[in-house]
């Protein structure tokens, strides 16, 4: 789990007892199935994608290959999500944007670092690693850039790696949603095949698990007042 937490450490069981009252058993049974398949040794950066429809798609991507986490940096662009694009996969992902300093990129990857994580940055450089030998044992942060530009230079300088997909083609650069799927698909099914401790801790399911239940509650600020009232009563 990462030091800044967005979530509150604490649960309140009999509150989320209460609360599962109103999601139903096959949500339930989902939420479960997907947290078993949910991981925080491999992390995607997105720093300053300034097309909704890229930084959506990446987020999507994080999704269905099980990232828990995504970390938006902010120094030109404000990066919104599309849903249309999207389908709802932000709802279920920790989204950390940096967005409110100079020093936006450096504190992102002071954080990653902070949490164990080494900083790959993707690009097409001729010293990066290729996808099919990339270690996969340590954490991982996947550093994306913009579109045109790429990483920027302060990550290229700070990166602990650099990584890049195979290309043989006359074109050398692929849609930054595309590579992000590429890079994904690629590593999380190679890590799950492994014997890497890649999981969640309990903890960490439920502290999703009770999010998630109160996500999936459209009047919940309403039950939440009829909770409290029927306590304090």
């Amino acid at each position: 789990m990462f030091v800044k937490s967005i979530f509150k450490p604490m649960i309140d069981i009999e509150f989320l007892n209460f609360l599962e009252d109103f999601v139903s058993e096959k949500r339930k049974e989902t939420f479960h199935k997907v947290l078993e398949n949910r991981t925080r040794h491999f992390t995607v950066v997105l720093e300053d994608i300034f097309q909704p429809h890229n930084s959506s798609a990446v987020i999507r991507s994080c999704d269905i290959f099980g990232l828990q986490d995504v970390h938006i940096i902010q120094n030109k662009y404000s990066s919104k999500v599309s849903r249309h694009v999207a389908k709802g996969s932000q709802k279920w992902l920790n989204i950390k944007k940096y967005n409110q300093t100079a020093t936006n990129t450096q504190d992102c990857l002071d954080t990653l670092r902070n949490n164990g994580y080494q900083i790959i940055a993707t690009t097409p450089h001729n010293d990066s690693c290729v996808l099919h030998e990339f270690d996969i044992t340590k954490k991982a942060a996947f550093v994306f850039g913009v579109e045109k530009e790429g990483v920027s230079e302060y990550t290229m300088n700070q990166a602990d790696g650099f990584l890049k997909i195979p290309m043989v083609g006359f074109t050398e650069s692929l849609n930054i949603s595309v590579a992000a799927a590429i890079i994904l698909q690629d590593v999380t099914t190679k890590l799950r095949a492994s014997e890497i401790d890649w999981k969640l801790s309990e903890k960490e399911k439920e502290i999703l698990y009770a999010d998630w239940i109160q996500k999936s509650i459209k009047s919940i600020k309403k039950i939440t007042e009829r909770y409290q009232l029927s306590v304090n009563s």
